[in-house]
């Protein structure tokens, strides 16, 4: 009787799925972001909206929720019920996030249901034109030979910035010394004035300061060349066999999501992602579209924070 009442309640909550996933959606999405308006967060995530609005017929409402390094809007989606009417826009910072922080309010992999990868971008390392490098190797020559001399910046403790380049630096075996800031901004000034040698920075935030000659680009973190600066080597050409190492954006929903919602989702993202409107959008931002079935950006989400674990282990990298 147990087994059998068992039985139709499995089947009542999948043919339940079912039906919702049919009619899906049959209101407007919430979207979260995070972070504040105007980053490369920001920017992302209201192009994939945007599509995703015009492809369903209904509203993609984009809410920015900016704090604690993402973890306030992440929250939001945690906590939100698991019928795909509330999704959140994640970043590299989501898997940064477990690596970094004394205490988090939800799981990054128990709590949230992966949806779809959208693209990646890699880092570009680049030199204050007051340092006598013009290469990579020559940094890492410099570390090697002088312990501590060589001072990066970030945009604040645990960002991007700060640990890729604890993550080159465990890679060479060298060390670097930090310089927080409070924001790209700021952190790129100060490399530009040379107040500091090195900064691990997104590609659109200094690639006009290395057009104009203003800083010196020394390696991209990813495997392969950049399109968009295909002089520059790869930080694996430098030296560093096998480095690879990138900004990425997905979407990602409330642990317990239906899987036909997650599928639908995914196939319609996926489709847009081979538009060649949004690959170019993309482009500009220095991403490469790609895509990934919810299983394949779960594993992704999973071996990066293993990763990002052990870089802020080894790096002491903490914060409260």
């Amino acid at each position: 009787m147990i087994r059998a009442l068992a039985f139709l309640a499995a089947s009542f909550l999948f043919a339940s799925s079912v039906v919702l996933a049919q009619t899906y959606p049959s209101r407007h999405i919430t979207l979260i972001i995070p972070f504040a308006a105007g980053g490369s967060n920001d920017i992302v995530g209201r192009a994939i909206g945007k599509k995703l609005s015009e492809a369903w017929g209904q509203p993609v409402v984009v809410e920015n929720r900016p704090g604690a390094g993402g973890v306030i809007g992440a929250s939001v989606v945690a906590a939100a019920p698991p019928d795909g009417y509330t999704l959140l826009l994640v970043s590299s910072t989501f898997t940064i996030n477990p690596a970094i922080k004394k205490s988090m309010p939800f799981d990054t992999l128990k709590d949230f249901t992966p949806v779809a990868f959208i693209a990646r971008s890699p880092l570009l390392v680049t030199a204050s034109n007051n340092l006598p490098v013009n290469s990579m190797k020559e940094l890492l020559e410099i570390a090697r030979s002088q312990p501590g001399k060589i001072t990066y910046a970030s945009s604040g403790p645990g960002s991007i910035n700060q640990i890729s380049a604890e993550l080159i630096a465990l890679s060479a075996g060298v060390k670097f010394v930090h310089i927080p800031y409070r924001g790209g901004a700021p952190a790129l000034n100060d490399l530009l004035g040379g107040h500091v040698d090195i900064y691990v920075s997104s590609l659109p935030q200094v690639l006009q300061m290395v057009h104009t000659g203003q800083a010196k680009a020394l390696a991209v973190t990813s495997l392969k060349r950049s399109p968009i600066l295909p002089n520059v080597p790869t930080v694996d050409e430098s030296g560093i066999t096998g480095f690879d190492s990138s900004s990425w954006w997905g979407i990602v929903g409330p642990a317990g999501l239906p899987p036909q919602i997650v599928d639908k989702l995914n196939a319609e993202i996926g489709k847009m992602l081979t538009a060649p409107e949004l690959v170019r959008f993309l482009e500009t931002e220095g991403a490469e579209a790609e895509t990934m079935s919810p299983q394949q950006f779960g594993d992704l989400m999973r071996s990066e924070t293993q990763r990002w674990i052990k870089v802020g282990r080894e790096a002491n990298i903490s914060i409260e």
